[in-house]
């Protein structure tokens, strides 16, 4: 079998491709396992602190000055990001008492647990 100097630069291509796919599959390994280790619980205690952080904004000293108040939002900014952020803001502030109880959980289950 002859090679020609085309086929040689093609075959260092290919390896080279081959190292990069790789390279990329361990990354995505450790990715992987470092969700594994992070765990579905540290998921959601995240998701708890996100609702007690949009919980406690204060619309008349942090979110009115800044343009973020319920007047904005139901003057038709519904439909961009700011608006349904504003509606995420304001829905979390109706759940006062499903956040006291998932926080009551989680503090439980942090004793129990360790």
């Amino acid at each position: 079998m002859d090679f020609t100097v085309s086929d040689s630069i093609v075959f260092n291509e290919n390896n080279l491709i081959a190292e990069d796919i790789s390279k990329l599959e361990d990354a995505f390994k450790q990715l992987l396992s470092f969700f594994r280790e992070m765990g579905l619980w540290t998921l959601l205690e995240g998701f708890l602190l996100l609702a007690n952080a949009l919980e406690i904004l204060n619309e008349d000293r942090f979110l009115a000055p800044k343009g973020w108040g319920l007047s904005d939002f139901s003057s038709g900014w519904t439909k961009y990001f700011k608006g349904e952020l504003i509606g995420l803001i304001y829905a979390t502030q109706y759940l006062k008492v499903p956040l006291i109880l998932l926080n009551s959980i989680c503090i439980i289950l942090k004793f129990i647990s360790g």
